[in-house]
């Protein structure tokens, strides 16, 4: 008998490396979404996708339509695929289907950046100093220190982010956090664990930006980096994915400045026919695609055409995006690419309207932002 898997979001590219994933280890793959049209949907990897409440309005709503879908469609598994795995993971007691998540309570403790990283110097691991603006004190000194950083102490795709000089006043807002700026190159990382041991990971940089998002992005190699989240792992025991950015300053520390309990576009990165058994068998370890530098085509030809007239910068733009390959590209599967700008119209239009970045714009709807 068939078995079926429920991604619990289709519009964005990372899910497309599991739908397809599962459709080649013989699943049936479905979909759910507060979007009508999303680019899973353009899949032939994908056999249904449902519409359901966003969880920012109503997160009972959510997870009852979610509820709903996995006893009609008699669900085996349920994959989150982004910020909405705070709310599917809330289900875990409610819904007799297995979740590939941690408990949510584990999520949040994580996803909340004060907590994450107060547990990791707890750890004996490097992150930059970090305090809530409501301690005035230590947020004080942060300040007085050197060159800092303020963000919501709940946020996500970069959202809300400001940089500040030394000295300079701390706003008076509930729930912001302050933290020392470190100087360096961004790293990113994206791991797959099952009961606190990797099962794989991918450390890589920005090769090209869209605000604070990456959508050209190139594999790198970090021992530094790749020990600091085996010792997390294994202390928090993680089962899923999950990813942290970090800053390598002068000396080659690895600063860890934040935590996504979840998929981020390293998933690019990982060999597509290895995930699904990768998170089926605890004892399976992924494989990694021969890339080492790909691109979101659309995103990087925005950031293209907005070089024009910088002609060495758009040159080598140019160059690059019509070299690197595309990370949902597939000549037995192209729609999703080819259909793209219909598909992330919804994401696009809202990023255009409210002035966010297209990441902002992304997880407006299902990110969790409250304590």
């Amino acid at each position: 008998m068939t078995r079926t898997v429920l991604l619990t979001l289709g519009r964005l590219p990372k899910g497309l490396d599991i739908a397809r994933s599962f459709a080649q280890a013989g699943w049936r793959v479905i979909v759910a979404d507060p979007m009508k049209r999303h680019v899973l949907g353009a899949s032939q990897s994908v056999s249904k996708t449902y519409c359901v409440t966003a969880p920012t309005i109503s997160p009972e709503a959510f997870a009852r339509d979610m509820a709903d879908v996995i006893s009609q469609e008699k669900v085996d598994l349920v994959v989150p695929v982004s910020e909405e795995i705070l709310h599917v993971a809330g289900m875990n007691k409610k819904v007799p289907t297995q979740i590939f998540a941690m408990p949510q309570d584990d999520l949040l403790r994580v996803h909340d950046k004060a907590k994450f990283a107060a547990l990791a110097a707890s750890l004996g691991l490097c992150v930059p100093r970090t305090a809530l603006s409501q301690d005035r004190d230590c947020a004080s000194a942060i300040a007085a220190e050197g060159d800092f950083i303020t963000k919501p102490r709940h946020s996500c795709g970069g959202s809300g982010v400001q940089f500040w000089s030394q000295g300079s006043d701390i706003p008076h807002q509930s729930d912001l956090l302050v933290q020392r700026r470190i100087t360096g190159e961004e790293q990113s990382v994206c791991a797959l664990a099952h009961e606190g041991e990797p099962r794989g990971h991918v450390v890589y940089r920005g090769a090209l930006m869209s605000g604070t998002v990456a959508v050209r992005f190139e594999r790198i190699e970090n021992p530094a980096i790749a020990d600091w989240i085996k010792r997390f792992i294994a202390h928090t025991s993680w089962t899923g994915f999950i990813s942290f950015d970090f800053i390598m300053d002068e000396n080659g520390a690895a600063h860890a400045i934040e935590c996504n309990p979840r998929l981020t576009s390293g998933v690019h990165f990982f060999d597509q026919a290895s995930l699904a058994p990768a998170i089926l068998d605890p004892t399976v370890k992924v494989t990694y695609r021969s890339e080492h530098l790909l691109q979101q085509f659309w995103p990087c030809l925005t950031e293209t055409q907005a070089s024009f007239g910088d002609w060495p910068v758009f040159g080598a733009r140019l160059r690059a995006l019509f070299s690197t390959r595309d990370v949902t590209w597939s000549a037995a599967d192209p729609w999703p690419l080819v259909g793209m700008p219909w598909t992330a119209w919804s994401i696009i239009s809202r990023s255009r309207s409210l002035g966010l970045s297209f990441g902002e714009a992304a997880s407006l709807d299902i990110g969790w932002r409250s304590a």
